[in-house]
């Protein structure tokens, strides 16, 4: 693999407007299309408490009618020209995703400013979409993974945005009106701090030329900040929770702790340690372990997520509620040995050329780097991140590895939830 085929700063284009809009460009000249992607500093982070789900809500909205074109206009430009553009809201922002031939980039850049600028949330969609977000959550209350997963992250992360689910609670999306979209769009959307990706069949040049026409005229303005939050802590003993859903079979199982932020020196050697402990080959140890031999689950791996601020590293299990506890002491054992003991140097050779060789391939379409682009600037990555991310693999150690599991993974404090039917009254006992 040659370094200076992968982006960096002398293959990727970085311009920041005058409005505060971060541009981001690589062209692709072998492709005819381009990709836009990028993401507005607002999220689930600013949704009032009482409303969960009005950021997401806004973002769903956005495309319903704009003061220049209705819901079927939008839609009909998108597929007169075999287009595409979504918008999506997470905890930290609100995102846009899109796709077009090179040549209506303006078009699509047009649409996307419209539904960014003057959306007018007509009051039929909205209720439309609020029917459409209520079947959902009914649905993510029957699935035992959903739950599970869930009532993880809420443990976790207790009192912080990073513990709420982005698109709210059935409660919650009853109580959001259309002047609440309104009021949210105009408290937090504005051009300050966006960034914009643009990679494909156009040159860099004319792609900052066709961002700054479409979104350069976009005045900047102060923005509340978000409520205050309660201080991320690991957990301080282990805690176990069922959360009952009627009807099923499966349990799932979800059980881990923090893990480290995106940025954190930790992050490479936890997921290198990740792949080996949970994802490799057959799903690591903890597959081979808890699937391949014991047969105890249909499915067994980790996982490691990394944010802004923090993150979360956790092990995720389909299990029958007869082998609940089985599978419970197998994985508290692999873990245990996962913080006693270095990794292999075989293990960890394994996995550095695993990543290696997956980078390219992650690379090799226009959505791949522009959400590569979007990385390097949300978690302030550096434009020569991928250009060292070879050297940076190879050079983690066993010793690292051990450290960052040491620090992150304490199988006497884990968070230990599963959902599903009821398992045995004293499946925890010992445990919690």
């Amino acid at each position: 693999m040659n370094p200076s085929t992968l982006p960096g700063p002398d293959n990727v284009t970085r311009v920041t407007l005058d409005n505060g809009i971060t541009v981001l460009a690589r062209a692709q000249t072998h492709s005819p299309s381009v990709v836009l992607s990028g993401y507005i500093q607002c999220g689930s982070q600013n949704d009032p408490l009482e409303r969960l789900g009005l950021a997401h809500f806004t973002a769903s909205a956005l495309m319903r009618g704009t003061e220049r074109f209705g819901f079927h206009d939008i839609f009909e430009q998108l597929e007169s020209a075999g287009a595409a553009l979504g918008f999506g809201a997470s905890v930290h922002t609100t995102a846009f995703g899109g796709r077009a031939l090179a040549e209506d980039l303006p078009m699509l850049l047009d649409l996307l400013s419209q539904c960014l600028r003057a959306p007018q949330f007509p009051p039929e969609w909205v209720e439309r979409l609020r029917a459409q977000f209520t079947a959902g959550l009914k649905l993510r209350a029957e699935n035992t993974a959903s739950m599970a997963s869930l009532t993880f992250d809420e443990l976790v992360f207790e009192g912080h945005p990073y513990g709420r689910p982005e698109d709210g609670y059935l409660e919650t999306i009853q109580e959001i009106q259309r002047d609440d979209l309104a009021h949210f769009h105009r408290q937090y959307y504005q051009p300050r701090g966006m960034v914009v990706a643009v990679v494909g069949g156009i040159s860099p040049q004319q792609a900052v030329e066709s961002v700054q026409a479409a979104l350069g005229d976009w005045q900047p303005a102060e923005i509340p900040a978000p409520p205050p939050t309660q201080p991320i802590q690991p957990p301080q003993q282990m805690q176990c929770r069922h959360i009952f859903i009627p009807g099923k079979t499966q349990l799932d199982l979800v059980m881990g702790g923090l893990g480290p932020q995106r940025a954190s020196p930790h992050y490479l050697p936890a997921s290198l340690g990740n792949n080996i402990l949970g994802q490799f080959g057959m799903m690591g140890r903890i597959g081979g372990v808890v699937r391949e031999q014991a047969g105890l689950a249909y499915a067994a791996s980790t996982s490691l997520n990394a944010w802004i601020e923090s993150g979360s590293w956790e092990v995720s299990a389909g299990l029958n509620p007869a082998h609940l506890r089985q599978a419970v002491d197998l994985i508290l054992a692999e873990l245990g040995r996962f913080v006693r003991e270095p990794v292999s140097p075989q293990e960890l050779a394994d996995s550095q050329a695993n990543f290696i060789g997956r980078l390219p391939l992650s690379l090799e379409s226009n959505s791949g780097v522009a959400n590569a682009l979007l990385n390097l600037e949300r978690f302030q990555l550096g434009l020569d991140y991928y250009q060292r991310f070879p050297d940076a693999v190879r050079a983690v150690t066993p010793e690292q590895i051990l450290a960052a599991a040491q620090h992150y993974l304490d199988p006497q404090r884990l968070i230990i939830v599963t959902a599903g039917p009821q398992p045995a009254a004293d499946w925890s006992q010992g445990i919690c």
